[in-house]
């Protein structure tokens, strides 16, 4: 009998019915409830799945993405694509739902304080090689080209930001100065303020002021982009023992600068508790991306650069917190706040770590 929980059951009886030897449903236990997806833990008389409710809905992307993750295994990285059904389908549109059965792979999350130093040349190394076979399977498609198999919803759909005449475009102080006002009106207003609303006011206020102090160093639209996984970090990898064995979800799969990427999951892999990121162990993933993809070292510099600023004008999880009512990344607040400052005033010694 199913266990029952908060978020509604999937209808597992008209999705299993598309398979073949799926089995009984066992128990189905939600794994993850994100904003662009759902997940359950499905156990059947035939062994165990991820079931994947793709919330956006759009299932000719979804597919796409899934074509690309079946191109990448064969290429020897390390993905679990989704089961076909018996109609050579990998997603089932039920009452106007998208859903996809994944095999369950039993791993674990390893951040940048779990990985020694061979592994975290591995790590870069995986990415480099992550970015290379998605040129390799996306070919032309990162320049338009509109037969490519990744055309469609998930180009471009990192951070919003997408490449047009101007190329990828950075954040605008200005507005960043507007949303600081936002938030610390939201704050300000919090009832019952606690530890985080006075933190969360600290790190606005100083915020603004580097942002005043450094207004001047915003970077120029980067113009060259190429295929990314979008979303490469600790939660995305799973180890099994040492080694990884998959990387999941790709459902920000698009075109941004690569080298970017590379520096994104450095900066969440290897950030302390206190904020700073652990240089040495991101010199060796460095050096081993650099390696992978022929990249020099200009091409990480001026990535570092375009993130430092991104990171100076982000504030996502002051928007989840106080304009969605979303506090599921709270505990994350402390170490990416306390980063970009710890970032601007280390500036010089975080290029050098990826650059050298």
């Amino acid at each position: 009998m199913l266990r029952s929980f908060a978020t509604a059951v999937p209808p597992l009886g008209a999705l299993l019915r598309r398979y073949d030897g799926p089995g009984e449903p066992l128990s189905c236990e939600p794994v993850t409830l994100g904003l662009l997806n759902r997940g359950y833990r499905l156990s059947t008389t035939e062994g165990a799945y991820f079931l994947k409710h793709h919330l956006d809905g759009d299932h000719l992307a979804i597919a796409r993405q899934h074509r690309v993750t079946q191109r990448l295994q064969s290429l020897g990285v390390p993905v679990a694509p989704p089961v076909t059904d018996a109609h050579g389908e990998t997603v089932a549109v039920i009452g106007g739902d998208c859903y996809a059965l994944h095999p369950w792979i039993d791993g674990r999350h390893r951040d940048g304080a779990h990985l020694s130093t061979l592994q975290c040349r591995r790590l870069g190394g995986l990415l480099g090689l992550v970015h290379t076979c998605l040129e390799q399977v996306m070919g032309r498609s990162a320049e338009g080209d509109e037969d490519g198999p990744g055309h469609g919803k998930e180009q471009g759909a990192g951070n919003g930001i997408g490449a047009g005449a101007a190329g990828y475009a950075s954040a605008d102080p200005e507005d960043t100065f507007t949303l600081i006002d936002e938030l610390l009106a939201l704050v300000r207003a919090a009832p019952h303020r606690d530890s985080f609303d006075l933190l969360a006011e600290h790190r606005l206020l100083e915020r603004r002021t580097l942002l005043e102090l450094h207004a001047d160093s915003r970077p120029p639209p980067a113009v060259a982009g190429g295929w990314v996984h979008g979303d490469f970090h600790p939660l995305n990898l799973l180890y099994r023992g040492a080694e990884p064995a998959a990387i999941v979800d790709w459902d920000r799969l698009g075109v941004q600068p690569r080298a970017e990427e590379a520096v994104r999951a450095a900066a969440i892999f290897f950030v302390r508790p206190e904020g700073a990121l652990e240089l040495a162990k991101v010199r060796t993933y460095a050096r081993a991306y650099r390696n992978a993809v022929g990249a020099d070292t200009s091409e990480l510099a001026a990535a570092v650069h375009r993130v430092w600023w991104e990171r100076l004008n982000d504030f996502w999880i002051l928007r989840w917190r106080y304009q969605l009512n979303d506090r599921r990344a709270d505990p994350q607040f402390a170490a990416v706040s306390a980063l970009a400052v710890w970032w601007t005033r280390e500036y010089e010694a975080v290029r050098e770590a990826f650059a050298s």
